[in-house]
């Protein structure tokens, strides 16, 4: 199979699917590629802080997703020894510290919207298998294989690599970046919200590691819980009990939801935890946009709402460069320009918040409101 179009976006995130859907809304060919078959079965990052919010609010994608696929939290707590040491709350009435929408409804919301433009093709459950062109020649488009086995070249005039911390599309490319790690590595799992619960995030320090816990639409609890960096495979071996009995004696109030929905190391998903710095998110026509070209980690979840902000900037700036008559290489790295400091700042932030996450524990008489 050939296909042509002006832009194919290679990730179906969130920064991938609203990048598509844009440019799709304005009338840009646009082909999006996703290695999986079903949207959002592969997990990212939920939770719209501030920019995140200002993002969908500017194109009023929260239109598009059912109230009860949309919950605000109403603040943020700090626990230890079963006391809560701290609060943040929204900085006006009607603010929230964050919402959380289900990945698979904002990407069904996005596919949705995007499926009613002409100018939008959307290839679910196939792999990037080549780039065509180089980095000095310029890059025509790229060569991929669905679940079939059948072959597909697709033909473009730019390709964005969309496609996370793993990206595809930037080892093909030979896209340098620095990884750096963060001392620790992380355990997801969710259970179900006892009844009665707010919708609030919970920070905790639990024998001296942080444990997250993150409200969510739908009647979930998002857990987060830090372990020591590479600790994964001794820690498999070890006894389940004497750890989850940890999480148990610091939330009793979580203590049947646990009991439930974790019963074994299998319950927990982990997490390699690092961050990384691409050298330049720009070659050739093509250009990395979220994880791609700048991994962080889950603190302060800055990865989803910066890729998101990517991809309103991204598309601002293919649609000017559009008008203008061609998709150059200059152009591109505009975007990038345009793009570096800020998430430099944001991923500097991070491992700041990181190392003084303690610290909130040590100010009992000073709490955050």
């Amino acid at each position: 199979m050939k296909l042509e179009c002006e832009v194919c976006v290679v990730g179906g995130g969130p920064a991938g699917t609203l990048l598509s859907c844009l440019l799709a809304e304005h009338g840009v060919s646009t082909i999006l590629v996703e290695r999986q078959s079903v949207a959002g079965k592969a997990f990212r990052g939920e939770i719209l802080n501030d920019e995140g919010q200002q993002v969908i609010g500017k194109h009023k994608l929260l239109d598009q997703i059912h109230e009860d696929y949309i919950l605000a939290s109403t603040r943020i707590e700090y626990w230890e020894h079963q006391q809560q040491m701290k609060m943040v709350k929204p900085g006006s009435a009607d603010g929230n510290v964050g919402i959380h929408i289900p990945q698979p409804r904002f990407l069904e919301a996005l596919l949705k919207q995007a499926s009613t433009c002409e100018s939008f093709r959307y290839l679910a459950g196939t792999t990037v298998t080549a780039l065509q062109g180089d980095s000095e020649q310029g890059y025509t488009g790229l060569t991929a294989r669905d679940k079939g086995g059948r072959e597909i070249t697709i033909h473009c005039s730019v390709i964005v690599g969309a496609d996370g911390r793993y990206s595809t599309v930037r080892k093909l490319a030979q896209m340098p970046v620095t990884n750096i790690r963060h001392g620790y590595d992380l355990l997801w799992a969710k259970i179900t919200a006892p009844a009665g619960w707010e919708p609030v995030t919970r920070l905790a320090l639990v024998n001296g590691r942080q444990l997250s816990l993150f409200s969510q639409a739908e009647g979930y609890i998002q857990i987060g819980w830090n372990v020591e960096e590479g600790s994964f495979s001794t820690l498999f071996k070890q006894s389940f009990e004497p750890f989850i009995q940890l999480f148990t004696e610091a939330f009793p109030d979580l203590e049947h939801s646990v009991h439930d929905h974790i019963r074994s190391w299998k319950d927990f998903v982990p997490l390699d935890i690092f961050s990384s710095r691409s050298d330049t998110w720009t070659q050739g026509g093509l250009v990395l946009i979220g994880d791609a070209a700048h991994t962080m980690t889950p603190t302060g979840a800055f990865g989803l709402n910066a890729a998101l902000k990517d991809a309103d900037v991204l598309a601002s700036v293919l649609l000017r460069l559009r008008q203008e008559g061609g998709y150059t290489a200059a152009g591109l790295k505009a975007f990038e320009d345009g793009r570096r400091q800020a998430v430099t700042e944001l991923q500097e932030r991070q491992l700041t918040m990181e190392s003084t996450f303690h610290e909130h524990f040590s100010q009992v008489d000073t709490p955050i409101v």
